[in-house]
């Protein structure tokens, strides 16, 4: 039996009042994050969906169900992080039912999660950002903004929806610190570099935020936004997005741009230059150390590159030295 991939079948299928509440706790209690709660909600639906279709209800799920849902998923050709995440939102609604009582046991206790392979990220070389950087020119408002935008993505390491959700109080140019709220609401101090703490109080002058800004804002909030649309609004993470992959296919990046792998740049070369992986995971907003130690394994990996690039006897090749003892 296939399994929807939380298309139009499961959205259909409203989520059951179980599952609602489960949503509710994560959003009150937890602090969840919007994106993660939409994400849950489709794992959800499509596991509810499943269930359905086998006349079984939340209530009577044993372990058997569980693991055949797993299976059901693997056989529909989904990639092993895809299927790690079903199985996190299914095991955490059942955790959630059985600690408010609803259900005597919790199925998924001893369904292990698929291992998904560790991708590196891939970073782009310091001269690739100094050109991306570079291909914003003019003075304009929106050179002024998307200049900004980049700079901060990159000095800082912010996730594009921490960007966009910063509030001018939220900046203190006086001190160079910006506050950002990430995950969880979870709220921290990044500095500002002196590149991105220019590009921003350039942006925030009469002829870059000032120009943009409507005589009257049609949204409550709008006001307080530090990146305005060129209607005047709270840019969305969308636009955001939209800018930097646009100067990605202007300087050649194109796909291999996003603005994650601003984010994955900023803490690879802070390590190739000799960073501490504490200070790292400060600025980046990591809960865990673990999260950041992927990127020790990427300046390895550069490491490795380089020496086996330059270096004469890396790969066995016959240098001037092996072949002087000829």
């Amino acid at each position: 039996m296939t399994v929807a991939r939380g298309g139009a079948a499961a959205e259909a299928v409203p989520l059951s009042l179980d599952g609602e509440e489960f949503l509710s706790w994560l959003s009150v209690e937890k602090g969840r994050a919007t994106n993660t709660l939409a994400a849950y909600r489709r794992d959800l639906r499509a596991y509810e969906a499943w269930l359905r279709l086998r006349h079984v209800s939340l209530a009577e799920v044993a372990e058997p169900d569980v693991l055949a849902y797993v299976a059901a998923l693997w056989a529909s050709g989904r990639a092993p992080s895809s299927i790690a995440r079903a199985l996190v939102a299914v095991r955490s609604l059942h955790r959630f039912l059985a600690d408010e009582g609803h259900t005597e046991t919790d199925p998924t206790g001893d369904v292990g999660t698929p291992k998904v392979p560790q991708g590196l990220p891939k970073a782009l070389t310091e001269e690739e950002v100094g050109s991306l950087l570079g291909a914003v020119v003019g003075e304009d408002a929106p050179a002024r903004r998307d200049r900004a935008i980049l700079e901060l993505l990159y000095g800082t390491g912010m996730r594009i929806s921490e960007l966009v959700g910063l509030s001018l109080s939220d900046l203190a140019l006086d001190s160079g610190v910006v506050r950002v709220f990430g995950k969880g609401s979870k709220e921290r101090l990044v500095p500002l570099g002196r590149y991105a703490h220019a590009a921003v109080d350039d942006w925030l002058s009469a002829s870059g935020r000032g120009a943009m800004s409507p005589s009257r804002w049609a949204r409550r909030g709008d006001s307080e936004a530090v990146f305005l649309n060129v209607r005047g609004g709270r840019l969305s993470r969308q636009g955001a997005w939209g800018i930097v992959r646009r100067y990605g296919d202007k300087v050649g990046l194109g796909d291999r741009l996003t603005p994650h792998v601003l984010r994955h740049s900023c803490a690879t070369h802070m390590l190739d230059h000799g960073a501490d992986i504490r200070v790292v995971q400060e600025l980046l907003g990591h809960a865990s150390i673990a999260t950041t130690q992927v990127y020790t394994k990427v300046s390895t990996e550069r490491l490795r590159s380089a020496y086996e690039a330059a270096h004469p006897r890396a790969r066995g090749r016959k240098g001037p030295l092996e072949t002087s003892r000829r």
